[in-house]
Formats: C-alpha cells, sequence, structure tokens
C-alpha cells in the first residue's frame, strides 16, 4: 500500500517542486495539502484543505499521514511584522509538529534556514533556530531539519534583493570550497530530492546543512 504525505506550503516554490515529485512518486498514494491558497493542480493523489494556517489545531482529524513535509517560509521583506512573521515561520511548523506528535505520523522534514540558532542577535535567525529546537522537542521518530543557503529558482513574486544575492552568490560560487561549501546557492531540486531520500530513510542526524543536503541529493545518481 502507498503512503500518505502531507504537505505544508506547497504553494511556494521548493514546496510545488515537492508537490510536482511526489504525484509522479508510485510509493505515495494520496498527497493532503494545507494551505491558505488553493495550488491549481489536478491530480487524483491530491487532496487539498484551503484553511487558515495559523489554526491548524484545528484540523486534527484530518491531519493524518505516514510522513509529513513542511516548506512553510517567509521573508523580512514579505512580513514586516515581526509577530506575523514568528507566527509564520516558527508557529506554523511548531503546531504542525504537535499535530504529528498526537497523530503518530513518524517522519517529519522540515525546511529550516542555514545560520539557524535560537540564541542569535538576529530576528531571523533566532526564530528559525526556535522552530528547531521546539519541533526537535516533540521527538517524532524520524525528524529532519534542513538548513539550505540561499535558494535559487524563480519566484513567482519579486524579491529584487534575492535577485541581487543569487547574482553575486553565483560568481562567488567557485571559491566555495571545502567548509565554504555550505554557503553555495542550492536549487530546490535537490532540496527535494533530499527530502525525500530522507522521508524513505531512518537516519541518526536530525539537521543538515547545504552542503549535506546536496551530497544526499546527489547520492546513489550513478548506481
Amino acid at each position: 500500500m502507498g503512503k500518505t504525505a502531507i504537505v505544508l506550503g506547497a504553494t511556494g516554490l521548493t514546496g510545488n517542486f515537492l508537490l510536482e515529485k511526489l504525484i509522479t512518486d508510485s510509493s505515495y498514494k494520496k498527497i493532503k495539502l494545507f494551505s491558505r491558497n488553493s495550488v491549481h493542480k489536478t491530480s487524483t493523489k491530491i487532496e487539498e484543505h484551503l484553511i487558515d494556517l495559523f489554526k491548524l489545531d484545528t484540523c486534527k482529524e484530518l491531519f493524518t499521514g505516514d510522513v509529513l513535509f513542511c516548506c512553510i517560509g517567509t521573508t523580512a521583506s514579505k512580513t514586516k511584522d515581526k509577530e506575523v512573521y514568528k507566527a509564520i515561520d516558527y508557529g506554523i511548523p511548531v503546531s504542525a509538529a504537535k499535530l504529528a506528535t498526537i497523530n503518530n505520523i513518524k517522519t517529519f522534514v522540515v525546511l529550516s534556514s542555514m545560520g539557524a540558532n535560537p540564541s542569535s542577535s538576529i530576528f531571523y535567525n533566532k526564530t528559525k533556530g526556535e522552530m528547531e529546537r521546539d519541533v526537535l522537542r516533540q521527538n517524532i521518530k524520524n525528524t529532519y531539519v534542513l538548513r539550505p543557503s540561499l535558494i535559487g529558482g524563480n519566484r513567482d513574486e519579486v524579491r529584487v534583493g534575492e535577485r541581487i544575492g543569487k547574482v553575486v552568490m553565483s560568481l562567488l560560487g567557485p571559491f566555495f570550497l571545502g567548509p565554504l561549501k555550505k554557503y553555495k546557492i542550492i536549487s530546490p531540486e535537490n532540496i527535494v530530492s533530499c527530502m525525500q531520500k530522507l522521508a524513505e530513510s531512518e537516519v541518526y542526524q536530525s539537521i543538515f546543512s547545504s552542503d549535506e543536503i546536496v551530497k544526499i541529493a546527489n547520492s546513489n545518481k550513478n548506481k
């Protein structure tokens, strides 16, 4: 029997790419989407629930499956109110982890960010770090936290600062060697491939840096 995946953030760049891959992945029979807006995709696998993600706990009875993928995230330029920002980047993933614990979901793969640290003086890094800490505290059997660097690819919304950053990072990419590899731009394809592979495995590591994500994504390609 195929598995059921839950995806949060399927309307975003990485989440949408993940959804496309899950649709064609024969190991999944159903994909439950919880989001504010429709992804506008037709697939017999998709079960879409349009909800207020800030009230995720009201969907407890529907929030069941085998694997939970969380690709939720915003930016300071898009969400200037820090309380709303924290409600998205911290509140939604942690609420999802709590529901996963209640409903005995064994695997949780969550997208964080490079630099995440609950003790950081930088609000963004601190928020991501607190999210990681409190997700891991739920003790879900297989919890995997991904910390990608700047994500490449084209988004629907315009992010001028991010576009400039991508150009600069692309130019500097060849110089990022050894310990600096984790600072290279990472593609959403590599992130999604890593997410899928982790969801199929049982490893002891919980947190993965950007270069580790790429390594996992490209493992077994030539075998």
